[in-house]
């Protein structure tokens, strides 16, 4: 059981410019996504960086909402929220598949995102992996996009040696 295993987890990482982060959720299950937004603002907080807060009606609207913030707005990354529990039909796998591939796109694309929506099979494996005290998955997304923007700004600044291969 994975729960009961051990992970390394990077250290949050420090930032000499201010940080500003746009944090996406898609509050369909309320009680678990406040618990996800709750676990992204304090480590958001603890590295100092400013997060603003949008709904969307959706998990299908996220990565809508961070490529329109992304065009449109001055976020130094995102933070996708949202919970998916496994239902009766097929559309389970449609918003599971859709949302992550389209959060993968836009990253590709540049856009430093941390994905903590929860594609679970029930409501007890939700509130497991959003409780703050618990799995954190809030906190985790939001620290995958803090480290995103390290990078992103360590790569801007010229600081690319010992990184990757040289053709």
């Amino acid at each position: 059981m994975a729960a009961s295993e051990q992970h390394y987890t990077l250290p949050l990482p420090g930032f000499s410019k201010p940080v500003r982060l746009l944090i996406v959720v898609a509050p369909y299950y309320k009680d678990i996504t406040d618990q996800l937004v709750a676990g992204a603002r304090g480590v958001a907080a603890a590295c100092g960086a400013e997060a603003d807060l949008v709904e969307v009606p959706g998990a299908l609207e996220v990565p809508t909402a961070i490529g329109l913030a992304e065009r449109m707005a001055k976020y130094d990354g995102y933070v996708a929220l949202g919970c998916v529990i496994r239902g009766e039909t097929t559309h389970y796998e449609t918003v599971c598949n859709d949302s992550s591939r389209a959060i993968t796109l836009l990253g590709l694309q540049g856009a430093c995102i941390g994905n903590g929506i929860l594609t679970v099979e029930n409501r007890g494996q939700a509130l497991a992996r959003a409780e703050v005290a618990g799995q954190n998955k809030g906190g985790g997304a939001a620290a995958a996009a803090l480290h995103l923007v390290a990078l992103a700004r360590s790569w801007a600044a010229g600081d690319t040696k010992g990184i990757g291969f040289r053709a």
